[in-house]
């Protein structure tokens, strides 16, 4: 049975006036700016542990990217636990693990989803081997060959100090966002994190801090539907 999509919202969709859409955008600026002598048309999103809000970042700022009107394609490199085909109620026969393994192009696979300017490639089936197929010379080719027809990919990746995995994907890239859910995560496991990317020389452009309860912070200001206590991204 599928998870319900609510579990991971599209706030970009649902509530685009919000407090947190507004912190989407401004993580979107953040990007464009420390990509502002080489442009960081990779990312990869991360986080150390499950549950943090990884995939959801991934998701609402490639809406905040494509609404700002650049090309993206939204990649599930999660090869083990791939949600986004459900996030947005997409097929998942097909996909990244088939693209790597020569079965199928991206052509053949890219999928279309209700915003314009975003695009998205699904995980495909499960494979058996998944940190060698993302270490493997195809995967370094897609990112080089998507970054040649998107203004902007984005990469959606197992937890840092899960499996190897991320950390793979983290040298191919030309950043990487660390995603830390507020009074979940262990100051120690994050340190380990950004210690386990800097050791592969991958380029951390910043932290996302997921949940984190807002009372007076932008108090002069006033988004439409938002909620202060909901939470927010910095």
């Amino acid at each position: 049975m599928r998870r319900q999509t609510s579990e991971w919202p599209i706030v970009m969709s649902s509530n685009p006036q919000s407090f947190i859409s507004e912190a989407y955008r401004l993580l979107r600026t953040n990007v464009e700016f420390a990509g502002f002598e080489k442009k960081n048309k990779s990312i990869l999103i991360t986080s150390s542990q499950p549950r943090e809000g990884k995939t959801t970042t991934a998701v609402n700022v490639a809406i905040a990217f494509a609404q700002s009107g650049k090309r993206v394609v939204l990649v599930d490199a999660d090869l083990r636990k791939p949600v986004i085909h459900e996030i947005f109620n997409k097929h998942n026969r097909g996909g990244l693990s088939n693209i790597i393994a020569g079965q199928n192009t991206v052509a053949e696979l890219l999928q279309e989803t209700p915003f314009e300017n975003l695009s998205l490639i699904t995980s495909g089936p499960i494979p058996p081997n998944p940190s060698e197929m993302l270490a493997s010379q195809a995967m370094t080719e897609l990112i080089a060959d998507l970054e040649e027809s998107f203004d902007m990919v984005i990469i959606d990746g197992a937890p840092v100090l899960a499996v190897s995995d991320a950390q793979i994907v983290a040298a191919k890239v030309n950043g990487v966002i660390l995603v830390a859910q507020s009074g979940v995560v262990k100051k120690q496991k994050l340190v380990k994190a950004k210690a386990c990317l800097d050791h592969v020389k991958a380029n951390v452009i910043g932290t996302v801090l997921n949940h984190v309860k807002v009372k007076s912070l932008y108090d002069s200001y006033h988004f439409a539907n938002g909620s202060k206590e909901a939470g927010a991204l910095s």
